[in-house]
Formats: structure tokens, sequence, C-alpha cells
């Protein structure tokens, strides 16, 4: 790959984006990126602040940044459903969550925010919100519900503890607007993109061939992360395969959407009426 240096790209460090990891170490597209591994909200400030040239972004921390920022076409992290990791984990039926104490222990603005969203405009009530570490059980003694991500949200699906319910926000939001669930983009900084346009298509194009890659392959991805996971093949393949990595014309819709009642909530600037706009080296 040309240019004085190589990009500065981020990496999930989630099951959720493994996957994508998987292809890119067996596509041999790591030699040509100095790739940064990092919790979501680390990722989110480095790529706002320029630490970062090209990766992943919260969507809310998108619609914030968007003016600096490309997206890349047809890769995001998001559902047509359930999602299984982004969840409110709660002691009440969620109508009667009016007043309650809900936990915030996600690092995921769009989690939060949709949450947010679901609770207050699907099922109109207003809880009172408070951050806490996303640890369960320390949640749950203070909280009567909470959200949580990643493989925490994950974990606690697949193993509910007594007296709880786990409500999917994925599912919440597929049924409610009858759209998919974007919960992550790819974007480039808009500067490097006019800059390097050919090293962008480079990085985007072994991304998309890591993504077709893993798709293919997924349940040999599965049964590779079982070996350092405390789930089974069975049930990482059946989570891989709920998860959205594509950004085409439906996922647009339903990212748009969720900028529109985002806008409507003082959370992010609205998106002009054409749209986000992409990269397209």
């Amino acid at each position: 790959m040309g240019g004085v240096r190589r990009p500065r790209v981020g990496h999930i460090q989630f099951l959720n984006c493994l996957p994508l990891y998987w292809g890119l170490m067996r596509s041999g597209a790591l030699l040509d990126v100095e790739l940064s591994k990092d919790s979501p909200d680390r990722l989110n400030a480095a790529l706002v602040a320029g630490d970062l040239d090209i990766g992943p972004i919260s969507l809310v921390e998108y619609l914030r940044h968007a003016d600096d920022l490309l997206l890349l076409p047809d890769l995001a992290v998001g559902s047509d459903g359930p999602v299984q990791s982004v969840n409110l984990v709660t002691t009440r039926p969620l109508a009667a969550l009016d007043g309650g104490r809900v936990a915030l222990g996600s690092t995921s603005r769009t989690g939060v925010l949709l949450a947010r969203m679901v609770l207050g405009q699907r099922y109109g009530v207003t809880p009172r919100y408070f951050r806490c570490p996303p640890a369960l059980t320390q949640m749950m003694l203070e909280a009567d519900a909470g959200v949580l991500i990643g493989d925490v949200a994950l974990r606690a699906r697949l193993h509910p503890p007594a007296g709880l319910e786990v409500v999917d926000l994925g599912a919440q939001w597929r049924d409610w607007t009858g759209l998919p669930m974007v919960f992550a983009v790819w974007a480039v900084r808009r500067e490097f993109a006019q800059a390097h346009p050919g090293m962008v298509k480079e990085v985007h194009e072994a991304f998309l061939r890591s993504r077709d890659l893993c798709l293919a392959e997924l349940d040999t991805v599965a049964a590779a992360a079982a070996r350092w996971e405390e789930l089974s093949p069975a049930t990482l393949a059946a989570y891989f395969r709920v998860i959205d990595f594509a950004l085409g014309p439906r996922q647009v819709a339903g990212l748009c959407e969720f900028a529109r009642r985002a806008a409507a909530l003082g959370e992010a600037p609205p998106l002009p009426p054409e749209g986000p706009s992409f990269f397209a080296g």
C-alpha cells in the first residue's frame, strides 16, 4: 500500500466484530494497516480526534460528527430483528418503568439512546437514568432495569439471572419501526479520504473481502473463537448469523430513521435531506 505511512485503522474488541478481524487475519490485510484494537468509546474518540484515519464508530457519534466523516459503503454492525448483544435487563415490564431507576451500564452511546427512545417513545415512560459500570449483579442492586451491550449483554441473554427479563433492543426497534437497526458504521476522516483516496479504497475493499470470507466460513470462525470464549461453537455461530454487517438501502433507511429521532431529541444534528455522505473512491 503506497503512501508515507500505513493508514491508522480501528477495530472493536467485541465478539460482534471478531468475524471481520478473523477475515483480515486470513487475507493478510493486517500487514497493510496500523491496527488499533480497543473498546467502542475509545475508538469513537480516537476517530473524532484524528488519532485514527478509518474505523468503526457508534452511529450516534457518527451523527454528531458527520461533517468531518465519510461513511464506507456497505459496511456496518447492525441487525434486522434481534441482535442478542444490546439488551435491557429488567425486573419489571417496560411499560411499568415510569419513575424507575435505569442503569446505563454501557459504553455504547447508540445502545443507550436506543433504550431511551424505546422506553420514552414506544412505551411512554420516563425513568430516572444513572451511569454505572457494566457489572450486572452490582447494577441490579441499585436499579429496576439496566442497559447492557457487547459480550456481557450476550451472556446475560444466554443465561438470564433469576427474576430478570432480558429485552432485545434490536428486536424492539424492528418491531416498532419495521426497519433494521444500525449500531455502528465504518467511517473515514474527510481530509484523509481527500488526501489518500487509493489507500481508503484498499482498506475498504479489504474489510469487504474479510466480511465476505468470514460469512462464507462462519462455523469455522465460531469454532476458532470458542477456544477462548465461554460459549459453544453453536452459540457463537448463531450469534454471528444474526449480526448484519451490510449497509444497503434498507439499512440506510433504518439509519436515517434513527437519525431523525436522535435529532428530534436534540442528541445529534439532523442529517441533510439526501442522507449521509459516503466515500466514493
